[in-house]
C-alpha cells in the first residue's frame, strides 16, 4: 500500500508504523492528522504515533489529497462521489466531508472538501473458519452479517468466499461494487479468493445480479452492504433463482432484518471477534468466534 496521494511528510511517517495494525487515517483541514492504530485513536508525527497534538502532522489540504487519490480524474469517480466516498487502490475507502452538490434531490458530487476518513482494509486468512462451519455446513445458508461499521464484515465476507471457493466445487460470484472484497490495486493485483470465484465490479446490484444469473450461472453470490429497496430486490431475486446469497448490512433493526430473504443472521460484536448466529426468526443457533485480527481492521 503506497499512499501515493499523501504528502511526503505523512508517507514517511507511516513508514515508521506496522501497517497491519492501521485501520483509519483522518484528515481535517488545519487540524492534526489522527490515525486509528491497534484499535485506538492517536496523532502521528514524523517519528510515528504521538499523544501530543502540538507536534503532530497537520493536514493542510484534504481536497488536494482526494484529487490526487482520484489521479485528478473526477469523472472516473462520479458515481462513487454521489455516495460520499470513493474506493482506491488496495480497497482503501475514502469518506468525504465537504459541500454536497445536489440536483433534483440527488447528490451529484462533493466540492469544498474539508475532511477525509480513510479506512484501511486487511486480509485475515482464516478469519471466518469457524463461521464457515456454521453457515456452510452441508448447505450454503442464505446468510446476512450485520453490525455497526468497523466490525470486520468485509474481512469475513472475503474469507467466506475464499473458504467456499477452496473447499467446494461451487461457482462463487463476488459482486465487489466498491472494489473492497477483492481489492485490486493499480497493478491489477488483488486478494486471492481461490480458484472458484468470479468477480464483478460496477453497476448496481439488481442489474449485476440479473445479468450474472443469465451469463455466469453462479451457485453462490457474495456481496457487501445491502441497503435500500433495490438492493433487497436484488437479494430476493437471487434467492428466488435458487442461488445462495451471503451479504452484509449496517442495519441492526431486527424487524427490518426479518424482512430480508435470509435463513441465517450473524451479529458481530466485541469489535468483530465474537458472533451470534440466529435463524430466520432470530432464535439463537449458536455462538462462535472469528480467528485473527478482524475487528478494527478497516473492513466494514
Amino acid at each position: 500500500m503506497t499512499f501515493y496521494y499523501f504528502t511526503e511528510e505523512l508517507r514517511r511517517a507511516l513508514e515508521n508504523l506496522n501497517l497491519n495494525y492501521l485501520s483509519e487515517i483522518r484528515l481535517r483541514n488545519g487540524q492534526p492528522v489522527i490515525i486509528r492504530f491497534r484499535g485506538e485513536y492517536n496523532y502521528i508525527n514524523s517519528f510515528g504515533i504521538t499523544s501530543d497534538c502540538d507536534n503532530a502532522i497537520i493536514c493542510n489540504d484534504a481536497g488536494k489529497c482526494l484529487y490526487a487519490a482520484m489521479e485528478n480524474s473526477v469523472y472516473a469517480y462520479t458515481e462513487q462521489l454521489k455516495r460520499g466516498f470513493i474506493t482506491v487502490d488496495g480497497g482503501v475507502r475514502i469518506g468525504i466531508g465537504g459541500e454536497y452538490v445536489t440536483q433534483g434531490g440527488d447528490t451529484v458530487t462533493v466540492k469544498n472538501v474539508t475532511s477525509l476518513n480513510l479506512r484501511i482494509p486487511h486480509d485475515v486468512v482464516g478469519a471466518a473458519n469457524e463461521l464457515y462451519g456454521h453457515v456452510c455446513n452441508g448447505e450454503i445458508f442464505n446468510t446476512l452479517l450485520f453490525s455497526r461499521p468497523g466490525y470486520g464484515k468485509t474481512t469475513l465476507l472475503r474469507d467466506i468466499a475464499r473458504n467456499i471457493a477452496r473447499k467446494t466445487q461451487l461457482n462463487v460470484l463476488v459482486f465487489d461494487e466498491r472494489n473492497e472484497i477483492a481489492a485490486v490495486d493499480g497493478d491489477g493485483r488483488g486478494y486471492d479468493l481461490g480458484k472458484g470465484c468470479d468477480i464483478i465490479r460496477g453497476a448496481d446490484k439488481l442489474t449485476a445480479f440479473s445479468n450474472a444469473v443469465r451469463a455466469m450461472s453462479p451457485q453462490v453470490i457474495i456481496t457487501d452492504e445491502l441497503y435500500g429497496a433495490e438492493d433487497l430486490l436484488a437479494a430476493q431475486y437471487a434467492a428466488d433463482c435458487g442461488i445462495s446469497i451471503i451479504a452484509s448490512s449496517h442495519t441492526v433493526d431486527r424487524e427490518q432484518l426479518k424482512k430480508m430473504p435470509f435463513s441465517r443472521y450473524v451479529e458481530l460484536s466485541g469489535a468483530g471477534k465474537q458472533a451470534v448466529i440466529y435463524d430466520k426468526d432470530f432464535n439463537i443457533v449458536c455462538h462462535c468466534s472469528t480467528v485473527g485480527r478482524v475487528g478494527n481492521s478497516g473492513g466494514n
